[in-house]
């Protein structure tokens, strides 16, 4: 039978593995946010979504800005969607 030894040696990092390994941590972590804003989330994404699409109407001196007020207006929307979906979906 073979035995790994792999725990035996201490992992040696560089410092880009590190931050990568701490930052990895970090965006897995759970965060408690307080039960009103979990129940808003979603509405929120939608009103976001909507607001930003009716920006892009006002839109007339920089037209750079267009495309990134669609893509956060979509991405927004797709969310709040997806939350909301989620969250209402009948138990079986």
């Amino acid at each position: 039978m073979m035995y790994s030894n792999t725990v035996e040696k201490p992992a040696h990092l560089s410092e880009t593995q590190q931050v990568t390994r701490d930052a990895g941590k970090f965006m897995s972590r759970k965060i408690w946010i307080p039960k009103v804003l979990y129940n808003v989330l979603p509405y929120f994404y939608l009103f976001a979504g909507i607001s930003a699409l009716l920006t892009t109407y006002y839109i007339s001196g920089w037209v750079w800005l267009l495309p990134h007020y669609l893509l956060f207006a979509i991405a927004c929307l797709h969310m709040g969607l997806l939350v909301h979906r989620r969250r209402n979906k009948p138990k079986p």
